[in-house]
């Protein structure tokens, strides 16, 4: 998803709702930040919250470009 702020505020009720799902909007299910909050929320639903809040709401990730390396426009 864009880093807009409707689709951050849509990653935010879903982080609330089910925490790894708003950190998967935000990163993908191969990620670390997908991982520790999957743990994190099934040792604690609290804790999985409170990181996958501190993961959607800090800098937006870099926009992928082809295989993970940054788009074309931006190597200027």
């Amino acid at each position: 998803m864009s880093s807009g702020g409707c689709s951050t505020c849509l990653e935010v009720i879903f982080a609330v709702v089910l925490p790894p799902l708003g950190v998967f909007f935000r990163y993908g299910c191969c990620s670390s930040e997908f991982f520790i909050s999957l743990v994190l929320t099934i040792l604690g639903y609290v804790p999985g919250i409170v990181y996958s809040l501190y993961v959607i709401l800090r800098t937006p990730p870099e926009p992928p470009g082809i295989d993970g390396e940054r788009p074309y426009d931006m190597l200027a």
